[in-house]
């Protein structure tokens, strides 16, 4: 079977994650939505009907089924979709959730070309930035039984303490001198992951491969750490996705952040306004602040965005892509794509001066800066320059 994912208007709402990037490549749980999908349907392959400027990185192929990827796979959706014949398509009120079609036929056309096949509200589809810390603990809860169910954890050394039975490591993955609980939801530790002495880890968690994290750090359940990035400090229900580091003391809570970011030591996020009011977010659809209906919301960053030591993020605080945040003192809870500052002001971090930086980043992970991705952050600098008001 081939997949091609389809994004609708999900991909808007929850930009600035998305400029870089197809919805169903955003990682929730353990997995990515599309490998997910893929997992579940044995899919031989998978492709992204995407934005223009992104598909060339991330292309569709020639495939007969396409998937909504706002939309996370269960097994109520897995059963209509392996059922769905030629020329239908599942759809929930006004939410295209999958079609079957030889042609490329785009998903806002499927109505006046494909016959409709109604299904239940019983599925979880992702549609703000908020919803990826929101609904981790389940996903990476079915992540972990998708993954683990009849298999053998390897053995970590006895210097660990497990508390409960919802505990798996990968071959390869190191742990010494930490306690595991797993009472509250499973634990997750991918291959060539390391666990550094001294840490105190609660599940729900998951620690994807060539991960670390660091001696002493505290981390809370509905938590998880993206493949190669390094962590620290506490950090409490927060995603990230990959090639980040939050390697040294501070609070990271109710947090999304991208890929090739960094937060500088003892850098904390607020994720509760000190009157306990429900927090707001940036929404790029309206360009103003949408009430999330959350009590606890703390920081969502995206990619390449960074910060320096001691830098202090209000409730509801939204980064960026490519940002470089520094200096005392709480910025502004929006902070436009490619700003370089504080809340002493912010300038623009020139696309040249961003990709020389990103050049050497990529360099230390033995990966090269090639044209497509500069395009792609090129394409991103030019649409967002209406945000940069200063």
């Amino acid at each position: 079977m081939k997949i091609n994912f389809f994004d609708d208007q999900s991909w808007e709402r929850l930009r600035p994650l998305t400029f870089t990037r197809p919805v169903a490549d955003l990682r929730i749980g353990i997995l990515t939505i599309a490998e997910k999908w893929s997992k579940h349907l044995n899919a031989s392959s998978y492709g992204y009907c995407t934005q223009p400027y992104l598909s060339v990185k991330y292309a569709s192929i020639e495939a007969e089924l396409f998937i909504n990827g706002s939309v996370c796979p269960n097994s109520y959706l897995v059963d209509k979709i392996t059922n769905l014949k030629e020329s239908e398509y599942l759809l929930h009120k006004q939410c295209v959730i999958a079609y079957r079609c030889k042609e490329n036929v785009a998903y806002q056309l499927v109505a006046e070309k494909l016959t409709p096949v109604t299904v239940e509200n019983n599925f979880l589809k992702i549609e703000y930035p908020e919803h990826i810390f929101g609904f981790n603990d389940k996903e990476l809860t079915n992540d972990f039984n998708l993954l683990t169910s009849g298999r053998t954890s390897a053995a970590i050394s006895s210097t660990n303490t497990i508390l409960g039975d919802q505990f798996f490591a990968e071959e390869g993955a190191i742990a010494e001198c930490s306690t595991f609980n797993t009472l509250q939801g499973p634990i997750y530790l991918g291959k060539k992951s390391e666990v550094w002495e001294g840490c105190h880890i609660r599940g729900s968690f998951a620690l994807c491969h060539d991960s670390q994290v660091k001696m002493g750090a505290k981390i809370y359940g509905k938590t998880t750490i993206g493949p190669f990035s390094r962590v620290g400090g506490e950090i409490n229900n927060a995603v990230i996705w990959g090639y980040s580091s939050k390697g040294h003391d501070g609070y990271l809570g109710n947090a999304v952040l991208g890929q090739w970011c960094n937060i500088g030591a003892d850098s904390n996020n607020s994720n509760l306004k000190n009157n306990y009011a429900e927090v707001r977010l940036w929404d790029y659809t309206v360009e103003s602040f949408r009430k999330t209906g959350l009590q606890f919301c703390g920081l969502i960053m995206a990619d390449h965005a960074k910060c320096a030591i001691n830098t202090m993020f209000n409730t509801g605080t939204v980064v960026g892509v490519s940002a470089n945040v520094f200096g005392p003192g709480f910025p502004r809870n929006f902070i436009p794509d490619f700003a370089w500052g504080g809340a002493h002001g912010f300038d623009i971090y020139t696309i040249h001066k961003m990709l020389e930086t990103a050049k050497l980043v990529f360099e230390r992970r033995n990966i090269v800066l090639d044209e497509t991705e500069i395009n792609i952050l090129t394409h991103i600098f030019d649409i967002t320059q209406p945000y940069r008001r200063f």
